[in-house]
């Protein structure tokens, strides 16, 4: 076999080869003569098919085979040689597949880029250290007693914070719309959930009221039959419902399996949690910006191979999480998140090869008991994850990401920054930061 390999990009490769002729005749002769005591075929006995006859009738799609399989085989071997690490599937471009003649292709493809790590120690992290004051404990329980509230049925007109039943029917120039008509519709009040006007509407109607109201549609509604248009609706109060939130007493303490029904055993377990889930969070957002600052600092010719794979698992995800199909939504969308995740992807796996960074199983089992730690039954989630290959693989490859973010804390300047619970918990993206 004869080849050559022409480098006609940064990240781009040329290569042509011939493979003999001889090699290719050689093979499908073998499989034709493998053929003849196999194959049936009309006025002959099995076993008894003259090779003449196989050949006739077999050999465009036995040589078909050879040559699809050579191409492979041929193009893996000249890159090994080569020592070329090839990103992704080549692109083949048959020049010749005659008998008698040798194979010759052109295979254009892309290898990994050589990833060179930069100074990391031109960082500077932000790492935010907070505590958890009485007011945010206070505040924590406060919505967990929100979220186990029960709902009473007041005679009273309705307000900011109650639930309300309503029919209504709303029209535009006196024509009926879609989706504007319902009966014994849910409307919790002050939740922001329907259009300002129409929920003004219902503050200060009792029971049995009826009353019509204008509603303006702004110039950004979803339904273009509606932007900008003031539609008339119909309202009739059926019910309205005030909120009664639980006392922190014995009975709502056991339910969340405080079995002491203790005030201060509750907080404490309260607290707990609250310092697992700030942890987290503080972790999450110092991985963030060693991420971005590792991003940053290098460039990188990503393989257009690697993106579109991770394109296919970006949608994916996509689709999970949503619970919506994503097929029809253009890769470019998808492409600038698989590009990052790439171009990291490259970045991590050089910074742990070159210092050898290595998988602690201890660390693996400490991260392990932490994700637990927050379920109903720990032991069954661990024994899942102990059990599912793939699913341990998750775990593994965080404590990965969690190296990586030391490594590169130890260099870079990392300037602690005093902050409260809530804007650790539920930090402001940057527009809402220079708002």
């Amino acid at each position: 076999m004869q080849f050559s390999v022409e480098t006609t990009g940064n990240i781009d490769r040329k290569m042509t080869v011939a493979v003999p002729a001889q090699k290719i005749d050689q093979e499908v002769e073998k499989r034709l003569k493998g053929m003849v005591g196999r194959v049936k075929i009309d006025g002959f006995r099995p076993g008894k098919v003259p090779f003449s006859v196989v050949k006739k009738r077999y050999e465009e799609g036995v040589r078909y085979e050879v040559v699809e399989k050579l191409l492979g085989s041929a193009f893996q071997d000249a890159a090994n040689q080569e020592k070329l690490r090839v990103a992704g599937l080549p692109e083949i471009d048959l020049k010749t597949m005659e008998a008698g003649k040798d194979l010759e292709f052109v295979a254009s493809f892309q290898v990994y880029p050589e990833v060179v790590i930069a100074g990391v120690e031109t960082l500077t992290i932000t790492r935010p250290v907070a505590d958890i004051a009485d007011a945010d404990l206070d505040k924590m329980i406060d919505v967990i007693r929100k979220q186990n509230q029960e709902w009473n049925e007041v005679d009273r007109a309705a307000a900011v914070g109650d639930t309300v039943k309503v029919d209504f029917d709303g029209s535009v120039d006196g024509e009926a719309f879609e989706g504007g008509a319902a009966e014994d519709y849910s409307v919790e009040l002050g939740a922001g959930r329907m259009l300002k006007d129409f929920e003004d509407g219902l503050i200060g109607m009792k029971a049995g009221e009826v009353k019509t109201i204008d509603v303006a549609f702004p110039d950004t509604y979803h339904a273009e039959n509606l932007k900008g248009k003031t539609a008339q609706f119909k309202l009739t109060m059926k019910q309205v419902r005030a909120s009664v939130l639980p006392e922190v007493g014995t009975d709502f303490i056991t339910k969340f399996g405080v079995e002491s029904g203790s005030v201060d055993d509750f907080r404490a377990e309260i607290k707990k949690n609250m310092q697992r889930e700030l942890d987290t969070a503080i972790k999450t957002q110092l991985k963030q910006q060693v991420m971005d600052g590792l991003a940053e600092l290098h460039s990188i010719d990503i393989p257009k191979s690697l993106v579109t794979e991770e394109i296919r698992y970006v949608r994916d995800e996509f689709s999970q999480n949503t619970g919506s199909p994503a097929d029809n939504i253009p890769d470019e969308l998808f492409a600038p998140q698989a590009e990052r995740r790439v171009k990291l992807g490259l970045i991590v796996g050089e910074v742990i090869r070159q210092h050898s960074l290595q998988r602690d199983p201890a660390r693996v089992e400490a991260m392990l008991e932490t994700v637990a730690a927050s379920y109903e039954d720990p032991q069954a989630l661990k024994d899942y994850y102990r059990s599912n290959r793939q699913a341990m693989q998750t775990i593994e490859a965080a404590v990965m990401e969690e190296m990586i973010v030391e490594w590169v804390m130890e260099k870079a300047t990392v300037n602690d920054e005093t902050r409260d619970f809530d804007s650790v918990m539920n930090p402001k993206k940057p527009e809402q930061a220079q708002a």
